[in-house]
């Protein structure tokens, strides 16, 4: 049985089956609501139910909680529709710009830049090409069913190969693969390109870019992506790891620094040890931006990387220092072990 599902406040419609996420079906629909995960994790998804019932799947509490859903909150990743719907969510133009592809694509180079990190080089067939906006990612389609999300870490014009960076999740079934048995030539599928990170191309604020880890990836596409378009917006780049050797790629942001007169990058370091002679910046990567920016009502922040640091930044910079919450742009990365996490009940939502 189908649905149909109306968006307020655009008044965009699109038909949602019974048995299909609401979510899902807006992605079939080329309908731009947010969302990152899609497994119930992080929460981006999240929107008002105006009209209708929805039974919600597994998903974790921080991404909805008993008492969001009490006030008529909606995570639509995992909504099922149980009649027609209205609901109110922001949408994300462009989102349904470039077709949804499953490829194939050969791996071309194995790169390993730091001990628990590669960056993974991928080739496309000679007659496909992948068309995506810089902050956007792809999911591999695995034997099993199961899927492993990646962002790509070039700009859509640099697509001589598609490049990720994966670090080692110890026990991880993807990238114990990666890192013990995954050879050159080796094939892979994928589905892309998702999400509704990516560069607003249409904003002249002074850029925040946050990045915590391998959230470096997209970041690094969205700032290839500016400079490629000429763009004179102010870019400010904290990257946070708990050690100097967990900024991977510190020598390219230190080049950017150097060549361009409206970037600054900003490295801090939270457990450096002795032996790593660390003078740099310490602490929280998103405290660092509070002491430099205490006011962010008129910039416009991109935050990836674990979800414990973004959320601490969106509440913080939204919270303390002025940030326009829809000027909070955000890829949190979770793992498999965030999805299985999630709360194994069914809830109805009226």
């Amino acid at each position: 049985m189908s649905f149909q599902v109306t968006v307020q406040p655009s008044g965009r419609q699109f038909s949602c089956e019974e048995d299909e996420t609401v979510l899902g079906a807006a992605i079939r629909a080329g309908v731009g609501l947010p969302y990152g995960c899609k497994n119930g994790a992080c929460g981006s998804c999240k929107g008002k139910l105006v009209e209708g019932r929805v039974t919600h799947g597994a998903h974790q509490e921080k991404a909805l909680s008993v008492a969001e859903e009490e006030r008529g909150m909606a995570l639509f990743c995992c909504a099922k529709p149980h009649s027609d719907l209205v609901i109110e969510a922001r949408e994300v133009l462009g989102v349904g710009e470039f077709p949804i592809k499953k490829l194939p694509t050969r791996v071309a180079k194995i790169d390993r830049v730091a001990d628990d990190v590669v960056v993974l080089s991928l080739q496309l067939p000679a007659n496909e090409r992948l068309q995506y906006k810089a902050g956007q990612y792809i999911e591999f389609l695995l034997k099993d069913g199961k899927r492993r999300s990646y962002s790509m870490a070039n700009a859509p014009h640099l697509d001589e190969h598609l490049t990720l960076h994966i670090r080692h999740m110890y026990g991880g079934l993807f990238t114990d693969h990666v890192f013990n048995n995954m050879k050159e030539r080796d094939i892979l599928r994928f589905e892309g390109p998702l999400g509704t990170f990516f560069l607003r191309e249409e904003s002249d604020k002074p850029m925040v870019l946050l990045a915590s880890g391998t959230g470096f990836a997209p970041i690094k596409a969205i700032i290839e992506q500016a400079i490629h378009n000429g763009s004179k917006r102010p870019m400010t780049l904290y990257w946070g790891g708990r050690r100097p050797k967990d900024l991977y790629m510190a020598s390219l942001c230190e080049q950017w620094a150097r060549d361009l007169p409206h970037f600054t990058y900003v490295p801090v370091v939270s457990e450096a040890l002795p032996e790593d002679n660390w003078t740099g910046r310490t602490g929280f990567v998103h405290h660092a931006v509070i002491e430099d920016l205490p006011d962010l009502s008129g910039h416009q922040v991109y935050a990836c990387g674990a979800p414990v640091m973004v959320d601490a930044a969106k509440r913080d910079f939204v919270g303390r220092c002025g940030l326009p919450e829809d000027e909070f742009l955000a890829d949190a990365f979770t793992s498999e072990a965030d999805a299985a996490d999630a709360v194994l009940t069914t809830t109805p939502a009226f």
